[in-house]
């Protein structure tokens, strides 16, 4: 089964809840399987629109991606992101 990225694009907006967000959201993440390739850091956007924070987690599978973006510890780290950031994520399969 290939692996999948997760990739969120984020303009945070209250970087205090964000903060919460943040501290939370890592260990339902881990507890999938994902690992974080790319959180925050250096970035050159060439086309789209621009978001300050850039976000990239690898996890075994698109249902693992999902699976923690659904389970009840990501969504409460998610209740802090919620009117504090906009954001896009995608959960995007690997080629094997």
């Amino acid at each position: 089964m290939p692996s999948a990225l997760w990739i969120a694009h984020v303009t945070v907006t209250d970087a205090e809840a964000y903060g919460r967000y943040a501290k939370l959201a890592g260990a339902p993440i881990a507890a999938h399987g994902g690992v974080f390739l790319a959180r925050g850091g250096r970035y050159v956007q060439l086309e789209g629109k621009d978001r300050a924070r850039n976000v990239v987690a690898r996890f075994p599978s698109v249902e693992a991606a999902v699976a923690c973006y659904h389970s009840p510890a990501y969504q409460e780290a998610l209740s802090h992101a919620k009117g504090a950031s906009v954001r896009d994520l995608v959960v995007v399969e690997e080629i094997e």
